[in-house]
């Protein structure tokens, strides 16, 4: 009888699931708190993705929807004019056009010449090392607006200024501190003892370097490279200053003038349009390389 009655007690300090009772209440509380970070999770993605979803909700509607006293959540009647509008301009196929080859210069060459600044600073010793990184730091933590009129009487000194490639090497004033930053952390968690492998192997420093580190730093170079093309793409303040002319601006100018002038001042379907079509080619690029993206991330925080 005893035995019976110890049996029915276990077997009411038990829950449904098979826990014990004193484990309910930190399950419980377990529960309540992955809710919470799931519902900050949410708040924090609507908070951060609901301008994109009014750019683009905006871009496809039509001006009586988008002047409402009342705002829409949803187009009454969605429209690809601002799109045809935007597309048929040539002025912003040619801001287009300059972004693209301006960022696609910056970042080849901070690609280039960044991993073999992190190269040497990760792997060799030599007479002013430690001034060299510690230059590296103190540029990437100067804001870009107190380098601005610096750089631009520095290109018009050289007759640069107005010029992409003025502003190519304007460009490089930021993303190539980030490169040369970011891939000595990834050159610094392979070990040495590769290297000396392969010199054993009968490799040259050279071929060391492009056959064994380079592969190794590979999904490195892609998430600095996808970074740094983001900065390049969305840059505003030197490209605003140093290029005058018309026919040399950037997107980003172009929607500047796009909202500013009398005859596009209050379209705001064409500007959303244009602003969604100048983001689009990051957006592209940010999901053709998501998955290098996050193991360059994650290579790079791992040591060894």
């Amino acid at each position: 009888m005893t035995v019976t009655v110890e049996r029915l007690s276990a077997d009411a300090a038990t829950s449904d699931t098979g826990a014990p009772a004193s484990r309910r209440p930190r399950f419980r509380r377990r529960q309540y708190a992955t809710g919470g970070w799931n519902l900050l999770a949410m708040v924090i993605a609507v908070v951060l993705g609901f301008p994109i979803y009014w750019m683009l909700i905006t871009s496809v509607k039509t001006s009586s929807d988008i002047n409402r006293l009342v705002p829409q959540f949803w187009p009454s009647h969605p429209t690809l004019r601002g799109f045809r509008e935007v597309l048929g301009d040539p002025i912003f196929r040619e801001d287009l056009a300059n972004t693209a080859v301006i960022t696609l210069a910056a970042v080849v060459i901070s690609i280039i010449l960044g991993f073999f600044g992190a190269l040497a600073i990760a792997r060799f010793r030599f007479a002013g090392r430690k001034v060299f990184v510690f230059a590296v730091l103190i540029v990437q933590m100067i804001p870009l607006l107190a380098l601005t009129i610096p750089m631009s009487l520095l290109l018009d000194r050289f007759q640069l200024k107005n010029s992409l490639t003025g502003v190519i090497i304007a460009y490089l004033m930021f993303t190539m501190p980030y490169t040369i930053w970011t891939l000595r952390t990834f050159i610094a968690n392979i070990p040495k003892e590769i290297d000396e492998a392969a010199l054993v192997d009968g490799c040259s420093r050279w071929q060391t370097f492009y056959k064994v580190i380079l592969p190794l730093v590979w999904p490195g170079l892609i998430a600095t490279g996808v970074y740094c093309w983001i900065l390049a793409w969305n840059e505003f303040v030197l490209a605003n200053t140093l290029l005058l002319d018309n026919d040399k601006q950037t997107s980003m100018i172009y929607l500047l003038i796009f909202q500013s002038t009398p005859v596009h001042g209050a379209d705001y379907g064409g500007l959303m349009a244009a602003a969604t079509l100048t983001a689009l080619p990051v957006v592209i690029l940010f999901v053709i390389f998501q998955s290098r993206i996050s193991s360059g991330l994650t290579s790079g925080a791992v040591k060894g």
